[in-house]
């Protein structure tokens, strides 16, 4: 309108305002800007399913590319999910012993650590005693009484000991900070409130473990392990990994707590986990990304699904999603460059100096080519090679 009254005004004739004005209106069409984010997003969530990745929603594409700090949960994210029991200590009782007090409390339990224990009973063919009272204690262990010497049985870690009032000696405390410091987990077997053997539970880390790590940091991102596991075992894991960041003797219902805390310090933070205690926290982070293997809840609270169980599809996430938005800013700059040069040419502004005006159907074909061009420029994202 400002441009048809500027040049009627000026005394330029209707027919020559009229074609000023139509001009104008066909080049300011929107088309090239409405496709530019959509059209690069459609194409990057292709390319990441296309490698076993399942991007739930265009906001977790782009938060992908925000990420500040990666947390890993450690079992069964960066370890193999397969824990095996490889070692028994005992102080007083034989081997046999131990382990029927053990199995007969790991049987009652889902727990990997628990199905570890009953695994190693059953291969060696131990007998089971009769347990009352059992109880599940979240983050600590397991406890009974042994129905024959109306004793109490406990198997778990130090928090669990403590609770019940267990002393831990000198020598214990030796064998147990040893097998820490190899990245074992140690579990306490006690009888009667008096330790009678440790055992030393190994969890392989997976072998694209140290590579996806090493290529996350080459991305300029942090990396943290979140663990139930004391200090000492978290240590020599992250040590294993090349990783100087960890939380350790977190209690599965404290793992969300611990992401708000990075979130508090302003960082953007990647959660990835694989278990139904994961879940929370995968819905606390900015971007929750769960593994395809793992509980059903871990992965509806995830907004990435790594369907290949490969870390190395995270950095691989990361980086298509840094492609994306490379290509969602160029379209836009064009766009935006198409617009602002050919409404100052269609509006006559060059008429004056050069004689140089923009017929309403070079308009047109221009405003088709600018929106084509969008469009190429996102097709041209199947060339993507990591």
């Amino acid at each position: 309108m400002v441009s048809f009254f500027v040049w009627y005004f000026l005394g330029f004739g209707l027919y020559f305002s009229l074609t000023v004005f139509i001009s104008v209106l066909i080049i300011a069409c929107p088309c090239s800007l409405g496709l530019a984010t959509p059209t690069a997003v459609m194409m990057g969530t292709g390319l990441a399913a296309k490698r076993g990745i399942l991007i739930k929603n265009s906001t977790a594409l782009e938060m992908a590319n925000k990420v500040d700090v990666v947390v890993f949960d450690k079992t069964g994210t960066l370890t193999k999910g397969k824990p095996e029991l490889v070692e028994i200590f005992p102080f007083d009782f034989l081997n046999e012993k131990t382990l029927k007090i053990a199995s007969s409390l790991a049987v009652n339990s889902n727990h990997p650590l628990s199905k570890a224990v009953k695994n190693y009973s059953l291969s060696q063919k131990i007998d089971q005693i009769d347990i009352d009272n059992f109880e599940e204690k979240e983050g600590m262990g397991l406890k009974g009484f042994c129905k024959q010497h109306k004793s109490m049985l406990l198997l778990g870690n130090k928090k669990l000991l403590e609770s019940e009032g267990v002393v831990i000696d000198v020598s214990t405390e030796e064998v147990f900070d040893r097998m820490s410091s190899e990245g074992k987990t140690p579990l306490f077997v006690t009888h009667d409130k008096k330790v009678v053997a440790l055992l030393a539970i190994i969890d392989d880390i997976k072998v694209s473990a140290l590579k996806a790590v090493k290529k996350i940091f080459s991305l300029n991102k942090e990396v943290y392990i979140i663990t139930g596991d004391n200090e000492k075992v978290a240590k020599a894991i992250a040590k294993k990994l090349n990783i100087n960041n960890f939380f350790a003797n977190v209690f599965p219902g404290d793992k969300a707590k611990k992401i708000k805390e990075l979130q508090k310090k302003g960082f953007v933070v990647a959660m990835v986990g694989d278990g139904i205690n994961d879940a929370p926290a995968l819905a606390q982070a900015d971007l929750g990304i769960a593994m395809a293997s793992g509980n059903d809840i871990a992965i509806e609270a995830g907004e990435i699904i790594l369907i290949k169980n490969d870390l190395m599809d995270i950095p691989l996430s990361i980086d298509i999603s840094r492609f994306t938005f490379k290509k969602i800013k160029q379209n836009l700059f064009w766009a935006f460059i198409y617009n602002t040069i050919g409404i100052t040419v269609a509006a006559g502004l060059f008429y004056s100096f050069f004689g140089v005006l923009l017929n309403p159907m070079i308009a047109a074909l221009a405003m088709s080519l600018s929106s084509v061009s969008v469009v190429a420029n996102s097709l041209f994202m199947k060339t993507y090679r990591y």
